[in-house]
C-alpha cells in the first residue's frame, strides 16, 4: 500500500469560524471540510473561514463528543482507485455546538458578525416538502413545536429563523445559506423551505430575509460510506492514528457553486472548487448519472444478496445493466456542462463504484428510497415517459422496489429489515395490497403518472412476475439489450 500522510500545516488557534454548518456527518467532513482544510493550509489570507459545526439531533451526540474530545480534529483517509491511499488530518472545523444541550449557542452563532455563510447537509428529505404537493409541510410535529416555542427549536428551520431574527435585530448584515445536499436546484429548494417557515413564523423577519439572504445552488459529489466499528479499527491500522470519529472516502471529489454570496466567501476556487453562473447542467449530470444510477443498483443489488457496491459491480450482468441505463435512459435527456465528456464521466463513475477500498454499502443506497426517488430518479422517469421511450429498465427497478418492501428476504435466503422513513401510512397500505398496480400510487411516485403508460405497466407486471419466479439476476439478464 502506498500511503501518504498529510498533517496540519497551519495554526488552528489563528482560525476563526466564518461558516456555520448544520449536519456534521461523514459527507460534510469528507467534502466541504476537506476543501476548506486545503484552503486554510494553502492560503494564509483565508483564516477567517473556519467552520463551526451545528449538531441538533439526538443521534449527533456520539460524533459531537468524539469531535470535542479531539479538539474538533479528525482523520480523513482517501482511497484511490489505483491503490494509493492518503491520510489527511482535518482541522477546518474549529468548534462544534450541540443544540440538544444548548440551543442558544447555535442561535447566537448565527447572529455572530463573523458568520457570513450557513451551510447545510441535512439529506434530501430534510427540507420538509410534501412529496405530493411539493409545498412545505406544516403538519410536521417538530415544525409545529418550533412555531410555538421559537427559543428552543428542534429543526434546522427553527434554528435559522431564531438566529436570523437576532441577526436582523442586531443589524449584523446579510448572510448566505448554501445547501450542499444532493438536490436538483438545492439552493432554490432550500430558499423555498426556509422562506415558507419564516413567513409563517415572523412576517417582519420574512421581509428582511428576502432582502438579506442569498441561496446559491451547488453540485456536490464524493462517495463517502458510513464508518462502522470495524472501519475505525481498519483506519487506525492504516494510519497509526487514534481517532474515534474517522472518515474515509474515494479519491474523486467535485464541487460546483453558483457565485451568489452576499457577505463574502472563501476562495475555494484556489483548491479546485468551480464557481459558475449556472449549475443546472452540472446538477442534472450528477443526479442523472450518479444518484439515479445508485438507485437503479440499490434494491436489485440488495435483493440479489450483495451488501457492498464493489462486489455487486463485479457481476457483469449488473455492470451491463447500469451501463445500459446510463447510455439509453439518461444520456439522451442531458446536455454536457462546459469541458465535460459524458463518456469519460460515465466510465469514471463505474470505476468509482468498483473501488474495493471504499466498499460503499448497498443498504446505504436503499435507505430512504422513498425520499430519494423524487429527487434523483423522477426527472429521468418523467423524461422517458414523456418521450414514450423504452421503459423496461425503469419498470424493472420499480418492480424490484415493490418486492424489496414486501419480501424481507433476499435471493440468497438472508432476511433483512427495510429502513425507508419516507413511506407514509397510506403508502404502507398500498405496499400490502395484493394488486401490484396499487403500488404505482405511492406518494414518492406522485406527479409521474406511471400507470398512464401502458408500455410501462406491461413491463412492470412482467418483471414483477419474472423476479418472483426466476430471481433478480436471471430477470436482469433478460432485460439487457
Amino acid at each position: 500500500m502506498n500511503l501518504q500522510m498529510f498533517d496540519l500545516t497551519y495554526d488552528r488557534s489563528q482560525i476563526t469560524p466564518g461558516i456555520l454548518h448544520f449536519g456534521v456527518g461523514n459527507f460534510h467532513r469528507a467534502h466541504q471540510a476537506y476543501y476548506t482544510n486545503k484552503l486554510l493550509a494553502a492560503e494564509p489570507d483565508q483564516k477567517q473561514w473556519g467552520i463551526c459545526g451545528a449538531m441538533i439531533l439526538e443521534r449527533d451526540e456520539k460524533v459531537f463528543k468524539g469531535l470535542k474530545k479531539q479538539k474538533c480534529c479528525y482523520g480523513l483517509t482517501v482511497f484511490g482507485r489505483t491503490g494509493n491511499v492518503e491520510y489527511h488530518k482535518i482541522g477546518s472545523i474549529v468548534d462544534v455546538l450541540w443544540g440538544i444541550g444548548n440551543p442558544a449557542a447555535i442561535i447566537n452563532k448565527i447572529a455572530d458578525p463573523n458568520i457570513r455563510i450557513i451551510t447545510l447537509t441535512i439529506t434530501e428529505g430534510g427540507y420538509n416538502l410534501d412529496k405530493k404537493t411539493n409545498e412545505f409541510d406544516f403538519t410536521n410535529n417538530d415544525i409545529i413545536y418550533d412555531l410555538q416555542f421559537p427559543e428552543r427549536p428542534r429543526t434546522v428551520f427553527g434554528y435559522i429563523a431564531a438566529g436570523l431574527r437576532k441577526r436582523a435585530e442586531n443589524k449584523v448584515g446579510p448572510i448566505t445559506i448554501l445547501s450542499c445536499d444532493n438536490l436538483l436546484h438545492n439552493g432554490n429548494v432550500c430558499r423555498k423551505s426556509v422562506l415558507a417557515f419564516i413567513e409563517k413564523a415572523d412576517k417582519q423577519l420574512y421581509g428582511w430575509v428576502k432582502d438579506n439572504v442569498s441561496f446559491p445552488n451547488c453540485m456536490v459529489d464524493r462517495i463517502t460510506p458510513a464508518t462502522s466499528a470495524e472501519d475505525i479499527h481498519r483506519l487506525r491500522e492504516i494510519s497509526g492514528q487514534e481517532d474515534s470519529v474517522p472518515v474515509y472516502c474515494e479519491d474523486f471529489v467535485q464541487w460546483v457553486i453558483e457565485d451568489k454570496f452576499l457577505a463574502g466567501r472563501p476562495a475555494w476556487e484556489r483548491v479546485g472548487v468551480e464557481f459558475t453562473d449556472d449549475v443546472t447542467k452540472y446538477e442534472a449530470m450528477k443526479l442523472g448519472f450518479v444518484n439515479s444510477t445508485h438507485l437503479m443498483l440499490s434494491v436489485p443489488g440488495f435483493l440479489a444478496g450483495y451488501r457492498l457496491v464493489d462486489e455487486a459491480l463485479s457481476n457483469t450482468t449488473i455492470e451491463t445493466y447500469l451501463k445500459q441505463y446510463m447510455d439509453l435512459d439518461v444520456t439522451p435527456y442531458l446536455t454536457p456542462p462546459p469541458n465535460t465528456d459524458f463518456e469519460i464521466y460515465k466510465t469514471t463513475f463505474i470505476e468509482r463504484m468498483k473501488n474495493k477500498n471504499v466498499s460503499d454499502q448497498v443498504a446505504r443506497l436503499c435507505f430512504d428510497f422513498a425520499n430519494k426517488f423524487p429527487v434523483f430518479s423522477k426527472p429521468i422517469f418523467k423524461a422517458i415517459l414523456e418521450a414514450d421511450a423504452d421503459t423496461r429498465r425503469i419498470a424493472f427497478v420499480t418492480a424490484s422496489y415493490r418486492l424489496y418492501l414486501r419480501r424481507g428476504i433476499d435471493d440468497k435466503g438472508v432476511p433483512y429489515e427495510v429502513n425507508d422513513p419516507g413511506l407514509s401510512d397510506r403508502d404502507q397500505d398500498l405496499i400490502k395490497s395484493d394488486n401490484p398496480l396499487d403500488f404505482l400510487n405511492l406518494s414518492c411516485f406522485a406527479d409521474v403518472d406511471l400507470s398512464l403508460s401502458k408500455q410501462f405497466v406491461d413491463w412492470y407486471l412482467k418483471w414483477y412476475k419474472r423476479i418472483e419466479e426466476k430471481g433478480i439476476l436471471n430477470t436482469m439478464e433478460e432485460l439487457l439489450v
